[in-house]
């Protein structure tokens, strides 16, 4: 290709024309509230000087979940449009009004990320999420869609993925978290109708809302990395790691509480655990009636609830069971554990980033 081919053009989004090697913020009305004042959400866009992907990175879809943001942050922090190859267009805050409120949810109750496609004369979520799709999603070639668990929850940094798409695939082995998840789409979030049109999306889920967790976040910005050397975005890092080899869920159940109570975990994020142990116990609050909550398989923890008020039938521990011998997938989660902390203590250390 000749240097005058591999040059980029200009990139056209929400009425600005970006040249190649700027950056630029772009907002987006989407909305507006019942008294009238709108509803935007705004999208950095770095574009670079040579053609290549258009990826999105988005966060707080469910405006409570809060790692992502400071993700996207770090992510752009990153990122020098000279070099880049490609386009990033990053919005990390995409619920707006969730945000504000510290709220999963939208005014009108409902879920964002289940209302997509969306609908231009539905809803307050549907307006939002057709006016995210046309003008923003619709524009993108891969996307990377950052989240946690919910409120009182917490996950271990995974990947959940439709892993029968090549692309998707190659992109959840690249990301690099120790777990990948063969999730089913949903109907109705981002990952689902961006798929119906072509688009690989990646949901990355780490930590716990309303939290900044240094593991889930520098695990999260690494991840991003790793992808976009993997889409030819950015150069690799000539100091490389050995990276941790994922590993693929065959599937996962959650471990519902049997009794009201008091709940003590006996268990952390990443264990192993047996058929048959004794994950937590519960008990009313003077320590009477106590029972034991059992592992119905064996398998590696990859999400628990850290409230520990219980009600009968409340999802307290998610498992993920694998092919490949437990222990195996127990290191793995070590290992990489321990190059996410080393990697914020260097931070710490010296002052810098993710390198």
């Amino acid at each position: 290709m000749s240097k005058a081919n591999n040059k980029n053009k200009a990139f056209e989004i929400g009425g600005m024309t970006i040249p190649p090697g700027q950056r630029a913020s772009v907002e987006f009305e989407v909305a507006k509230l019942y008294t009238h004042s709108p509803l935007s959400v705004t999208a950095e866009v770095i574009h670079g000087k040579k053609p290549g992907p258009v990826l999105m990175i988005n966060a707080a879809i469910h405006g409570d979940e809060l790692n992502g943001v400071e993700v996207v942050r770090q992510v752009l922090e990153r990122i020098n449009p000279a070099t880049l190859t490609g386009t990033i267009i990053a919005i990390p805050v995409v619920n707006v009004f969730g945000f504000i409120h510290k709220s999963r949810y939208l005014p009108d109750r409902r879920d964002l990320n289940r209302c997509f496609p969306g609908s231009e004369r539905g809803s307050i979520a549907g307006r939002m999420a057709y006016q995210i799709f046309e003008q923003i999603v619709r524009r993108c070639t891969h996307i990377l869609d950052l989240h946690t668990a919910a409120i009182y929850r917490t996950n271990l940094p995974q990947i959940r993925a439709n892993l029968s798409n090549e692309q998707t695939y190659d992109m959840a082995l690249a990301f690099g978290t120790p777990v990948v998840i063969d999730a089913a789409l949903r109907e109705g979030s981002l990952r689902s109708e961006a798929e119906k049109i072509g688009i690989p999306v990646l949901t990355y889920e780490a930590g716990e809302a309303l939290r900044f967790e240094p593991y889930a976040i520098t695990a999260g910005v690494k991840g991003c990395k790793r992808v976009m050397q993997y889409l030819g975005m950015i150069r690799k890092s000539s100091k490389r790691k050995t990276a941790v080899e994922p590993v693929i869920a065959r599937a996962t159940r959650w471990v519902r509480s049997e009794a009201d109570g008091i709940l003590r975990s006996h268990v952390a994020l990443g264990q192993r655990v047996s058929k048959g142990q004794s994950l937590a116990s519960i008990s009313a609050p003077t320590g009477s009636e106590e029972i034991q909550i059992y592992a119905p398989a064996g398998g590696i923890i990859i999400g628990q609830q850290t409230l520990p008020l219980v009600n009968e039938g409340d999802a307290i521990f998610h498992i993920a069971f694998f092919e490949e011998p437990d222990r195996l997938v127990e290191q793995q989660v070590e290992n990489y554990l321990d190059e996410v902390t080393d990697d914020i203590s260097n931070e710490i250390k010296f002052g810098i980033g993710v390198q």
